[in-house]
This record gives structure tokens, C-alpha cells and sequence, in this order.
């Protein structure tokens, strides 16, 4: 029962954490239509910005401003790079984000080299939430999940009860509208994109003190996050909630449960036959850990092609 509920809570916080990267990218793609190859790598830069400031401002300092610094560096993107692209359609958009992507994992490397860097959770919050059963869960995976319901409630209200939300979407839909009442939209959209790229700097300034900080951090991730964007629905950012909740649980009961068929068909009296026959019988259920999301997107899109909460249209 008590590994039971440590997986439950593992993959709600993995989930979130899901959450927290795939946000920027749901809100970019459903504001802007744009689907950000590089987003991953916005992550890995807010990893890599904290651990820089870490040791000269502080952990919770560096946080911010690493958010801030991959927002910016966002919204040069925008400005420089895709505004010039975005007029000849979403294949020059992928293409320019894919080789960005590329280019910031060699710079990451060039700077800090092809190996992980000591990028720790401070002391003050490397401490226990409670004990289950002998075991002892971090604190730090509590708060790193409580500001993912954070991110989450204040984008929602942001973008639902705000005038700016309402200005952001109507960029949208009504874009020379929105110009004739003086509101300048290919502003709206850098800033749209530049806070897409700050919510994957935060993920990664909190994440990556707790995870692994390196260069493949970004690819790691970044397949998941586009697994989540699909699952939930492209530009839904309760899809992607939802989306990222069912992938962490999913992934953390596989490895928690940790059986095969072939104890299944024991129950029967015919775990002995199944163990002789062997392959996929045997096969265990956490070996299949991480093609689990696959399977469950490659279901969605044949059942539902939109998506759980994504928009028909």
C-alpha cells in the first residue's frame, strides 16, 4: 500500500512537472499557432541560467531571473527569427526551430561541456515532508508541485478574466480588430512567445536542482512534452493539464507495479506455462515504462485525432 501511494504521488508531481514545461508550449501553439521545436531547449537554458546565478544571487533569486532570462532570450527569437518565417507557414517554423534547438545544445556544451553540472536543491529545502512506511518523501518534490497548481491558476485566470487575455486571444481571431483599436499585435504575439519560453525556464531553474542538469535535458523532456500537447490537444491548456497527469501516473504505476502477464496468468494456475513460453509473456510491465505515453497518444489520435479537450475545428 505505501509503494502504492509513493507512486501515486510520484506521478501527480511528475505529471505536474509535464505540466510546467508543456504550458509555454500549449499557450504558444494556441495563441500563436506556432508549434516551438526549440521549447525544450528554453528549459534546459532556465536549468542552466539558475545554476550559473545560483552561487552569486542565490537559489531563489537566480530562479526568478533565470525565468526572466529565458523569457527575454524568447521573445529575441520571436522578433528575429520567427516573425520572418512565420508568413511562409509551419514547415519554415519547424525547420527553424529544430536547427535553434540544435544550436543551443552546442553552445550548452561549448560552455559547460557534454557531462552534468552540480546544480543541487539548497539545504534549506533538501529536507523530508513526511514519512510513509520507513520512507522518507522530499519536500522539494511537494513545493516543485504546487507551483505547477500555481502556474496553472494564474494562466488560467490571466487569459479568462483579464483584459490582456482578451486582447490576446482576440490577436488571433481578429487580428486587424485588434490594430484598429490601437493595440500593436505583432507585440502581443512576441510577448505571448517570450512568456511561453519563461514558463519552460521556470520548469527547468526548479526542476533541474532536482533532476539532472545537461545537456540532453532538453531531448529527454522535450519528446514527452510534445506527447502531452498531442494527448491533451493542441492549444488546450486544460488538455495539457489533463494530459500531463495521465502520462506521470501511467508512467509511475508501470515501473511502481512492476508485474507480467506471466504472474497475471498465475492467478489461473498457468504462471509456470506462461514463464516457460517466455517473451512477451515475461515481459515486465515497468521495461515498458516509457513507451507507455506513445501508446496511449498513438490511441488518442485514433480515437479522438484532436485530442481529450482539444477544439474540433
Amino acid at each position: 500500500m505505501d509503494t502504492l501511494l509513493f507512486s501515486l504521488l510520484n506521478g501527480v508531481i511528475y505529471g505536474l512537472l509535464l505540466f510546467m514545461v508543456s504550458a509555454g508550449l500549449t499557450l504558444v501553439f494556441g495563441m500563436m499557432g506556432v508549434l516551438n521545436f526549440a521549447h525544450a531547449s528554453f528549459y534546459m537554458l532556465g536549468a542552466y541560467f539558475a545554476y550559473t546565478l545560483q552561487g552569486v544571487l542565490g537559489f531563489g533569486a537566480a530562479v526568478v531571473l533565470a525565468t526572466l532570462l529565458a523569457g527575454g532570450v524568447g521573445a529575441v527569437v520571436e522578433r528575429f527569427f520567427l516573425r520572418r518565417v512565420h508568413h511562409h507557414g509551419h514547415a519554415h517554423e519547424l525547420l527553424l526551430t529544430f536547427g535553434l534547438s540544435f544550436i543551443v545544445a552546442e553552445a550548452i556544451k561549448l560552455l559547460f561541456g557534454n557531462f552534468p553540472v552540480n546544480y543541487q536543491v539548497p539545504a534549506a529545502l533538501d529536507v523530508s515532508a513526511f514519512s510513509l512506511g520507513g520512507q522518507q518523501y522530499p519536500l522539494y518534490r511537494l513545493l516543485m508541485g504546487g507551483v505547477a497548481l500555481a502556474m496553472f491558476a494564474l494562466l488560467y485566470l490571466l487569459l479568462t478574466r483579464t483584459r490582456v487575455g482578451i486582447i490576446v486571444r482576440s490577436a488571433i481571431y481578429r487580428p486587424r480588430m485588434v490594430e484598429a483599436l490601437g493595440h500593436n499585435v505583432q507585440f502581443v504575439f512576441m510577448g505571448v512567445f517570450g512568456v511561453g519560453a519563461a514558463l519552460a525556464g521556470l520548469a527547468g531553474a526548479i526542476a533541474g536542482a532536482f533532476y539532472t542538469t545537461s545537456p540532453n535535458m532538453a531531448l529527454e523532456i522535450g519528446v514527452m512534452v510534445f506527447v502531452v500537447v498531442v494527448v491533451g490537444g493542441l492549444g488546450s491548456l486544460a488538455g495539457a493539464m489533463l494530459a500531463s497527469l495521465l502520462i506521470g501516473l501511467l508512467t509511475s504505476l508501470a515501473v511502481g507495479i512492476d508485474r507480467s502477464l506471466a504472474d497475471l496468468l498465475g492467478l489461473v494456475g498457468a504462471q509456470a506455462w506462461a514463464e516457460g513460453v517466455g517473451g512477451l509473456l515475461t515481459l515486465k510491465l515497468s521495461s515498458l515504462a516509457s513507451t507507455l505515453p506513445f501508446a496511449l497518444m498513438l490511441l488518442v489520435l485514433l480515437l479522438r485525432p484532436q485530442g481529450l479537450l482539444g477544439d474540433k475545428s
